[in-house]
């Protein structure tokens, strides 16, 4: 299969790419610099030199490179700017998907979040709507994250994945990175707030599987939703930070509810080399 790979320089892209290639697929990925064409180049994958705004070249580079399949792994977090990466979600994936279109592409496989659900008790599976009535500055990242998804279902085989919180080495939860920095300077408080959190080379796997699945959203985190009172503290062992103070009388929020993965582990196949972050934390 031939794989065009939207953000194969980013935190996912980058192991995304051998993933493929060990597997036998064809890959263009698409970078906006030359050098980064080069380096990719040098990794065995072709380069498509585009950006993704400028939808008359990304057509171009699109048709030309005449792929199977688009995997949008596109994300704009370098200046912690939700309304930068919410705009990425929402142009950046209408400029692909109309490329796509126009170059007779049958399917896609594009990055989301298991975060945007509305509120509940227990943890969100696929079919529970997102939040759309969230209030700001959430509302931002709800409402690109649901631009997001409605555009590539308009492609004829489309696959979302939900992503719980990435860690792992070059993502914000890691030693030297930005959550560690900010647990050792003693900036976190854990509270009763429940996340999902997935093992950024857990969610490359799931990326390539899904190129076999069916069109769907599928919920990518681990098996272990967990409020910051449970997941706060082992995180800052992990980075060498001291316990971080405790919240006391906040209630959870009740859109912060994690992420239920059973879809992608029993109807999938898909099982997280770390079921947990208990021991994903300190595996490096």
């Amino acid at each position: 299969m031939h794989v065009f790979l939207a953000g194969a320089t980013g935190v996912l892209g980058r192991r995304i790419v051998p993933l493929l290639m060990a597997q036998g697929h064809r890959v263009t990925g698409l970078v906006r610099t030359t050098a980064n064409a080069t380096a990719l180049r040098a990794r065995g994958a072709e380069a498509a030199v585009a950006n993704v705004y400028d939808v008359d070249a990304l057509t171009r580079v699109m048709r030309t490179a005449a792929p199977d399949v688009v995997m949008h792994q596109l994300t704009d977090l370098g200046a912690l700017d939700l309304e930068s990466n919410a705009e990425i979600r929402r142009s950046g994936t209408r400029n692909l998907v109309d490329a796509a279109l126009a170059a007779d592409v049958a399917g896609i496989v594009a990055q989301s979040v298991s975060w945007a659900y509305e509120g509940g008790d227990e943890p969100a599976a696929e079919s529970t709507p997102l939040d759309l009535d969230a209030g700001p500055p959430r509302s931002t990242t709800v409402s690109g994250v649901a631009a997001l998804e409605r555009i590539v279902r308009e492609m004829p085989h489309w696959v979302v994945l939900r992503y719980g919180v990435l860690y792992g080495p070059t993502t914000w939860y890691h030693p030297g990175a930005l959550m560690a920095d900010r647990a050792v300077a003693g900036e976190l408080t854990a509270d009763a707030d429940v996340s999902s959190f997935v093992h950024v080379d857990d969610a490359a796997n799931a990326a390539v599987a899904a190129l076999a699945w069916s069109s769907g959203a599928v919920n990518i985190c681990d098996n272990e939703p967990a409020s910051g009172f449970e997941w706060l503290p082992v995180f800052c062992e992990s980075v060498g930070a001291p316990r971080p103070r405790t919240a006391t009388g906040t209630a959870r929020r009740a859109w912060a509810r994690g992420a239920d993965n059973r879809h992608a582990r029993e109807d999938l196949g898909w099982t997280p080399s770390y079921p947990s972050w208990r021991s994903g934390f300190t595996a490096g």
